[in-house]
């Protein structure tokens, strides 16, 4: 899968572009925009806005809110004169895209009040695409995005969705905007980017299922990884939760994050959780670190981080670690994160040892 950048934003800018050329001599004041309550003119209006507003928060690097600013179209403005503010808020964001480093996240509020640059590359192709099937809607055209557009905006912040066969329906479904045979009507949504956790000389970053896909199929999953790459095991739990993200049910939080050193944003490991809490209120945790990243207290430091995020919700009360019996380092980061040994047959596999960190 493609990473998410100023291509595709392009791409998609180009495509609703061209389209809603060919209805300029319309009457888009007068024609409501598909189900919204907004005409066609004004969601034109508000796609430029939106693109701008996302090359903002990046450029600015913008991090407690958004940046108090927006733009205001000229009096007189024709509907071909907004398609070419569109094309040029586009062309801002894209090269916002382009020159922001991979590392660097800005204020979204929606879920975790921060986005990458893939996380906007994503909302902004989000935003292109519905917003022109609403006009589009309005006005009686045809449209029919790229495939492969609609399948990274689902696989990137829609990673609670389970992808369809079709993505373009499934993209309209998870908005509001469509049917989609054996599920529900959906009437509220948000998408949802990627969650981070600082952990000392760490951070943990949620693994998307867009992500996921590269890695297990043996890339590097978007991130720079030091010189040995990714550990096996970051890379069968990426398999883990693509398969989650297939059968619908991956929950994201309770997912892979890949740890991330943040002197050079060099990546150093993976860990994460088998699946949402038990009905106990028990979740287990696994990690696995390269190897040339080891020896360094990095996995103590995400381990901790990562027990201490978990404990603190309210449908948690222990996190719980397995490991083999010869495998003592392993067991010496446990330790080390204060998880006391419990009896053996709690633990899952057979023949391991097993650690418990009550909150």
């Amino acid at each position: 899968m493609r990473n998410m950048g100023g291509e595709q934003l392009e791409e998609a800018v180009a495509g609703a572009v061209a389209l809603l050329r060919t209805a300029t001599d319309r009457d888009w004041d007068g024609t409501r925009a598909g189900r919204l309550e907004w005409s066609c003119r004004y969601t034109t209006e508000h796609i430029a806005s939106d693109l701008v507003a996302y090359a903002g928060q990046l450029a600015g690097r913008a991090t407690e809110a958004y940046v108090p600013f927006e733009i205001t179209l000229d009096e007189g403005t024709g509907n071909e004169d907004v398609l070419q503010v569109i094309e040029t808020a586009g062309a801002l964001l894209a090269a916002t895209l382009r020159t922001t480093p991979r590392g660097v996240r800005a204020f979204h509020p929606y879920p975790h009040r921060s986005a990458n640059r893939e996380g906007f590359a994503a909302m902004g192709v989000a935003e292109v695409l519905l917003h022109t099937h609403d006009i589009a809607e309005g006005l009686g055209l045809a449209y029919e995005p790229p495939v492969e557009l609609c399948t990274g905006v689902l696989a990137r912040i829609f990673p609670h969705v389970r992808p369809g066969a079709d993505p373009w329906r499934t993209l309209l479904w998870a908005t509001g905007r469509g049917d989609l045979a054996g599920r529900a009507p959906v009437t509220e949504w948000r998408w949802r980017n990627n969650m981070v956790i600082p952990a000392g000389r760490l951070t943990l970053e949620g693994v998307t299922p867009a992500a996921a896909t590269d890695l297990a199929a043996g890339g590097d999953g978007g991130f720079a990884w030091v010189d040995s790459g990714p550990f096996q095991g970051t890379r069968d739990a990426s398999g883990a939760l693509l398969k989650s993200y297939e059968t619908g049910t991956h929950r994201p939080v309770w997912g892979v994050f890949v740890l991330v050193r943040e002197k050079d944003g060099r990546a150093v490991g993976g860990m994460g959780f088998h699946g949402p809490p038990d009905e106990d209120g028990r979740v287990e945790i696994g990690y696995d670190l390269s190897e040339a990243a080891r020896g360094n207290g990095y996995a103590t430091e995400a381990l901790r981080a990562l027990s201490a995020w978990a404990l603190a919700r309210q449908d948690v009360t222990s996190v719980f670690a397995t490991t083999d019996p010869e495998n003592t380092a392993s067991q010496a980061v446990i330790v080390r994160a204060g998880f006391a040994r419990v009896a053996a047959e709690d633990a899952e596999g057979g023949e391991q040892f097993a650690y418990e960190l009550r909150g």
